[in-house]
């Protein structure tokens, strides 16, 4: 059986989940709740045994740097994801998005060559689950406007802000 290591570790922005394996990251939520993301592991891995204990160093000190300001810090955390083919593809783009930059689904369907997929784009966004290291942030609608955040709007316009889009303006598509 594996064996997982669950962390809470602080951030600007409140608690941060973070479960890994050995040195990659598989999950990160705000304000997680244990209960369901010992459920979301089980159905994304199987039943493996949870451990409350530090996430490797290069993890979380990775992350801290991104708080810090140093954006291009997470592009060194290996993440293990376990999602569909189409998921995969879409949360390696979103990685390709750089810090301070945004796109639509629309235009993130169009790179992926799924042309009409912006709602397919927006459900593998939704069900990314490593936040902020997969960058579904960056993300917004075509119209430039904030679109939905698994951690809420006010930490996806914080984000945002924290790597240079602020203040936020609706119709601001930078990528």
């Amino acid at each position: 059986m594996t064996v997982w290591r669950y962390e809470i570790m602080g951030s600007p922005l409140g608690d941060i989940h973070l479960i890994a394996q050995d040195d990659t990251l598989c999950m990160l939520e705000f304000d997680g709740d244990e209960k369901r993301m010992r459920r979301l592991i089980g159905q994304r891995f199987g039943q493996n045994e949870i451990e409350s204990g530090a996430a490797p160093a290069a993890i979380s000190e990775a992350i801290a740097a991104y708080f810090e300001g140093e954006f291009d810090a997470l592009n060194a955390i290996p993440t293990k994801t376990n999602g569909t083919d189409f998921q995969e593809r879409v949360w390696r783009a979103l990685r390709d998005i750089p810090p301070g930059s945004t796109t639509s689904y629309g235009v993130l369907a169009k790179r992926l060559g799924a042309p009409g997929a912006s709602r397919a784009v927006g459900m593998a966004n939704g069900a990314n689950p490593v936040a902020v290291v997969i960058p579904c942030h960056r993300v917004i609608g075509a119209d430039g406007s904030l679109t939905g955040y698994g951690g809420g709007l006010d930490k996806k316009r914080w984000l945002l802000a924290h790597e240079g889009i602020a203040p936020w303006r609706q119709g601001e598509l930078t990528l």
